[in-house]
């Protein structure tokens, strides 16, 4: 047995009492800085700004302060000054010898925050920010102005280089001022980013109305994003943090849902701003004493709680069908939230504070926010209405991503269905192929004979499709055609959406040359854009020109797509003499399959228009579909009235 533990690895080294070490004042943060700062990335780099930041922050939290400056010099050097209480730089009971300031850069754990009695709400809760930034810096300079005198002392990796040193009077100073750089030997190259610092520090100035923060940067670090100079100052808090997130984009919510609450018993308090932006396309900020939370917590649990039982009750009171089934990500999805909460006893996730895990936060937001919620939407029934509407269409598509999930589930091995009027097209990969979508079973026939079979695929579909921006999820399930087209096209729909299961490089929208033709593709893409954007994004969707007219004079044939074409064709190619027959489709049903092939469908011949969206127009293509489109007759009437006298001809 004794040649058996011989044998082992390592079997041969001794471990002792003399093995084992016992880390003091600042050498656990300098061996293990990723245990108080998240790691030495460009993130752990950032933190230490926002530590030292959020000590200026807490004293104007607390009411003591009421401007912050920051400065980021050309060598990386950050500094940031308030004109706060300025920290203690009398000798420390506990050590007489040192100063409290040294020994709150010195030693973990030390600080005013503990008690509650220096500071009612703070960001710091653990005495170990300030000291750790002190710890990964190769150099540091703290400077206080109080009672008409200035202190300051160096620092070196956490060791002070200087005595607390006076350096003269002053009389109109007072605060706190910490400049500091990232030690290399921790981060190695990585330098503070200027539009990084500079919209930590804008975010700031939206949670306390009551700060001014002045940025100054270094000509040799600022970039297009990142001005030289600014000052932040919001009386409107994050209301207006909101506005500029909203920019130009359209909101299914009239005016913002913003407000303020205190919590019960006097525990802290709340400010919250809301809006449900029309494109869905949503974002949470959260913050807890002014320290961002990136990944929530129980205070975003609770506003999210608050919104969701205040819609579910305003659905029930109007006889929603549902509205009992709603969940948080159904009310609060695709919607922008932004919270900051003053707790006076925060619990964080960690020392970077990215979640607040206080368990009874969740119930006393929402029970600070549920009557403003309740009266927000009694107050404006009309959005009330259309965030209804929003919630249960999520929830409708909801359920049908759990229905689809729970069907692959159960039938691994199914055949693909495709609906029984799909004329398929022979290849089987997706490269190179077309589906046209035409109108009725008639232009169907004709499409049918005359595409190319191997490249080519053609689904009629019956009448006017279903205005997807005005009908609800369960019409939307409901309604056959939309099932047709989405089973041909077999990438799914919404956020269920697969483009390597498209099974069609090409969707091309054929339909007749006249208004019931253009009425009809208009709710086709309609349907694409709010269903199948990725489709229309990537260029994927078509519009193909069938001709309205033929023209021929003898063997001279050629088409017109409209009245102005024909009228042009007959001054420039027949040069307006003689005789020239002209004959008018029908629709594409009554064309003849060759003249179809060859004007509409052949891709030598014809001619097709791509739908595309630029980038910097989204907002205003949102806008124009849900006026034109959605659920509001008012806004079509309007769009009639200011457009009416544009109009020259009619096709009626």
């Amino acid at each position: 047995m004794d040649d058996l533990f011989d044998s082992l690895p390592g079997s041969g080294s001794s471990y002792t009492a003399d093995d084992i070490e016992v880390l003091e004042g600042l050498d656990p943060v300098r061996r293990r800085p990723a245990m108080y700062i998240g790691g030495t990335d460009e993130h752990g780099l950032h933190h230490l700004f926002a530590e030292v930041l959020d000590n200026a922050m807490d004293e104007a939290v607390a009411g003591f302060a009421n401007r912050i400056d920051i400065e980021l010099a050309a060598d990386g050097t950050c500094s940031i000054q308030d004109n706060g209480r300025g920290i203690p730089t009398d000798p420390h009971p506990k050590n007489r010898s040192l100063s409290a300031l040294e020994v709150i850069l010195t030693t973990l754990h030390s600080g005013g925050k503990f008690s509650g009695d220096v500071y009612t709400t703070s960001g710091g809760l653990h005495g170990v920010g300030v000291s750790v930034v002190n710890a990964l810096c190769d150099r540091l300079t703290v400077e206080v102005a109080r009672e008409r005198t200035l202190w300051r002392q160096s620092y070196r990796r956490g060791e002070p280089v200087t005595g607390l040193e006076e350096a003269g009077r002053v009389s109109n100073r007072r605060g706190t001022k910490v400049s500091f750089h990232p030690d290399p030997e921790i981060f190695g190259t990585a330098g503070f980013r200027s539009a990084r610092l500079y919209r930590m520090a804008r975010s700031k100035a939206y949670l306390f109305k009551g700060i001014e923060i002045r940025w100054t940067c270094d000509p040799s670090l600022v970039d297009t994003r990142t001005p030289g100079e600014a000052v932040f100052r919001f009386p409107g808090g994050i209301a207006d943090y909101l506005e500029v997130l909203l920019g130009n984009r359209a909101a299914i919510n009239a005016r913002p849902f913003v407000g303020n609450a205190s919590l019960a018993d006097e525990t802290g308090s709340v400010e919250w701003a809301i809006s449900w932006p029309a494109d869905g396309d949503g974002y949470v900020s959260t913050y807890c004493n002014t320290v961002f939370t990136p990944q929530g917590g129980t205070h975003e649990s609770g506003i999210r709680n608050a919104l969701t039982r205040a819609l579910r009750t305003y659905g029930e009171r109007v006889g929603a069908k549902r509205a009992d089934r709603l969940s948080a990500d159904d009310v609060a999805g695709g919607a922008v939230i932004l919270l900051s909460a003053f707790v006076r006893s925060p619990q964080f996730q960690g020392q970077t504070k990215e979640k607040l895990v206080n368990p009874e936060m969740t119930r006393l937001i929402e029970n600070a926010v549920r009557d403003h919620v309740d009266h927000f939407l009694a107050g404006d029934p009309e959005s009330a209405n259309e965030l209804l509407r929003a919630a249960l269409e999520r929830y409708g598509e909801r359920q049908r991503r759990r229905e689809e999930r729970e069907t692959r589930r159960k039938t691994p091995a199914r055949k693909l269905r495709l609906p029984g009027k799909l004329a398929d097209c022979s290849r089987r990969e997706s490269q190179g192929t077309e589906l046209f979508l035409v109108e009725g079973d008639s232009a169907g026939g004709s499409a049918k004979q005359a595409r190319n079979r191997e490249t080519q695929a053609v689904l009629p579909l019956r009448g006017k499709i279903l205005n997807v921006a005005s009908a609800s999820a369960d019409k939307k399930r409901a309604n056959q055609e939309l099932k047709d087209l989405s089973q041909a096209l077999g990438c799914g729909v919404g956020n269920n959406y697969r483009d390597e299961d498209l099974r069609y490089d090409r969707i091309v929208i054929m339909t007749d040359a006249d208004v019931d033709g253009a009425h009809i593709a208009s709710l086709l893409i309609t349907y694409f854009y709010r269903e199948i954007p990725e489709l229309v994004h990537q260029g994927r969707l078509h519009l193909a020109v069938p001709p309205l007219y033929r023209l021929s004079r003898g063997t001279d044939i050629v088409y017109a797509r409209d009245d102005r074409h024909r009228d042009n064709l007959l001054e420039s190619h027949f040069n307006g003499r003689g005789k020239v027959e002209i004959s008018r489709f029908k629709g594409l049903g009554e064309m003849p399959v060759a003249q179809l092939k060859e004007t509409t469908m052949d891709p030598s011949s014809r001619l097709l228009l791509r739908v595309e969206i630029p980038d910097d127009d989204r907002t205003r293509t949102l806008r124009v579909v849900e006026n034109l489109m959605g659920r509001r007759p008012e806004e079509r009437f309007n769009f009639i009235r200011q457009h009416a006298g544009n109009v020259g001809e009619l096709d009626i």
